[in-house]
């Protein structure tokens, strides 16, 4: 058994972060649902606020789905999206709390968030985003490549695919087998020293 504090292969790195991209065209290629649902069960075990999961997901897969979204994108982000093979709606759902008695049993942890709103809307907003970055890294690390975006109208989309419910969109996460097509030339990062600090 490896050890859980051996480094990952320069590889596995680079298939993570150095060398993933994000997409804009994409193989004609099918994601089948097994894969989806193995994505699902690596990044669940990822970290969150005691244990809390307000992330939710609608995988939008067929044509008539993708065709629910189409009015809500910004025109730059039409193609690429109703082309890619998978559109993954990431919202957060703002009564996750109500599941903290058996995902985190130690405490309860449930009556922290009754009635605060301000507290409720914060949390699962910071962790159902994190839950998207989770996403993303689970999907490479599966083989698919990813191309996340916000430029949609949030709020038609979240009417649209979450009536009914406490979800609200948070952005969006074309998944798929990507080409190099439109792909752009790599941005610059900053530096350690213009973005951190050591104490």
């Amino acid at each position: 058994m490896t050890s859980a504090h051996a480094p990952l292969a320069d590889a596995a790195m680079d298939q993570l972060f150095r060398e993933a991209r994000t997409h804009n065209a994409w193989e004609d290629r099918e994601v089948p649902e097994t894969l989806l649902r193995a994505l699902y069960d690596l990044m669940k075990w990822a970290p969150t606020s005691a244990n809390g999961q307000p992330g939710r997901y609608l995988f939008l897969t067929s044509p008539e789905a993708k065709e629910r979204l189409r009015p809500f994108l910004i025109e730059s982000n039409v193609e690429k999206t109703m082309t890619a093979p998978v559109v993954c709606l990431v919202g957060y759902d703002l009564e996750f709390y109500e599941h903290l008695p058996t995902q985190f049993p130690h405490t309860d942890a449930k009556s922290w968030f009754e009635g605060n709103d301000a507290l409720i809307e914060e949390t699962a907003m910071r962790n159902g985003s994190m839950q998207g970055a989770y996403l993303i890294l689970a999907a490479r690390a599966l083989g698919l490549d990813c191309g996340p975006m916000s430029g949609f109208d949030r709020q038609g989309a979240t009417e649209e695919f979450f009536a009914g419910r406490k979800v609200h969109a948070n952005f969006l996460c074309n998944l798929g087998y990507g080409t190099e097509e439109n792909l752009f030339e790599r941005g610059p990062r900053l530096s350690f020293d213009e973005a951190a600090q050591i104490l």
